[in-house]
């Protein structure tokens, strides 16, 4: 065989080698799970949504995105079904409003050392839905977007108010913003009007979105927000304390089917990277740039993950 023939010979394996290679890994993407990823209907909950997404597609899944939903019970609901894969949730919401347990007391554990309730709420509901609802609770993320009350700061100079249980003596004669689910919620209006035994004169009811524009026009006197968004410092809105520890600690982390993520472990180290990389500010800031920048919330998850280097940019 003359050098030349032996030369095409040569290139033409190696071609064949590398079209192998590139039918391989089409086929190995090709055999990966197309990953449905479910959301709430409100900015932070989209902005999850979108990281979970982003960070699966880098990695060849084909992403469903299921996003939107009215409320957490329908999320969770999509969850059991099958509908839903993956999601963002809350220790709160899934101890409280999904499982219907008690938020626990501090404790110790055998050796001594203090648990805070944190600690135990993320431990039980991690427990709790996968026994029940074949559901894993994978790291959780780092902020609390728990319900705080707000009010403007020149409400809560006129009624010298820092506190929750400052508004004692002054709620009967203010109303009360809330969103649609919180009047009915086990860990909402009833149990924080119990807790710290006072009742709003009025309480209204409207989407998330208008409620912080609400309180700022004197349309209401008091807000359930979240200690998240990022319309509070944007509005100088003033977060009374929440002095006697009455709302649950809502720490996002995201869920995952299990079945899921017994055949495809990887899943879990791909969403993990998310984990430890917020705090209450940062996720502040992320919301407040949809909401009020009107980005895009797959654009603002996209940045991020190229900054913290887990997708590469485009």
């Amino acid at each position: 065989m003359s050098r030349s023939i032996r030369t095409i010979a040569t290139v033409i394996a190696v071609l064949g080698l590398m079209l192998a290679s590139i039918v391989g890994a089409a086929s190995q993407d090709g055999d990966k799970p197309k990953v449905s990823v479910g959301t709430v209907a409100y900015t932070e909950q989209v902005i999850m949504g979108e990281l979970l997404s982003l960070i699966l597609e880098d990695a060849g899944y084909e992403v469903e995105r299921t996003f939107n939903l009215a409320s957490e019970a329908m999320l969770h609901q999509a969850h059991t079904s099958g509908e839903v894969d993956v999601s963002v949730q809350y220790t709160g919401s899934g101890l409280v409003g999904i499982l219907g347990m008690e938020v626990p007391e501090p404790t110790v554990n055998d050796a001594g050392t203090p648990v805070s309730i944190p600690e135990q709420s993320y431990d039980i509901v991690s427990r709790e839905f996968d026994e029940q609802f074949g559901l894993i609770w994978l790291d959780q993320l780092g902020f609390n977007n728990t319900y705080a009350l707000l009010v403007t700061r020149d409400t809560a100079e006129e009624y010298d108010l820092e506190t929750i249980s400052d508004l004692r003596e002054h709620a009967g004669e203010l109303t009360l913003g809330s969103d649609v689910p919180f009047p009915a919620r086990p860990d909402g209006l009833p149990a924080l009007e119990e807790g710290y035994d006072m009742e709003f004169d009025d309480v209204v009811t409207m989407d998330v979105g208008l409620l912080y524009s609400s309180v700022d026009q004197g349309e209401v006197d008091v807000i359930v927000g979240y200690s998240t968004d990022g319309r509070i410092p944007l509005l100088d809105l003033v977060i009374l304390e929440d002095d006697l520890d009455h709302f649950p600690p809502y720490h996002a982390a995201p869920v995952v089917d299990a079945e899921l993520l017994e055949a495809n472990p990887e899943i879990a180290d791909l969403v993990n990277q998310l984990g430890g990389l917020f705090d209450d500010e940062i996720m502040a800031r992320m919301n407040y740039e949809v909401d009020e920048e009107n980005r895009e919330p797959r654009d603002v998850a996209r940045e991020f993950l190229e900054e913290q280097g887990i997708i590469g940019g485009e």
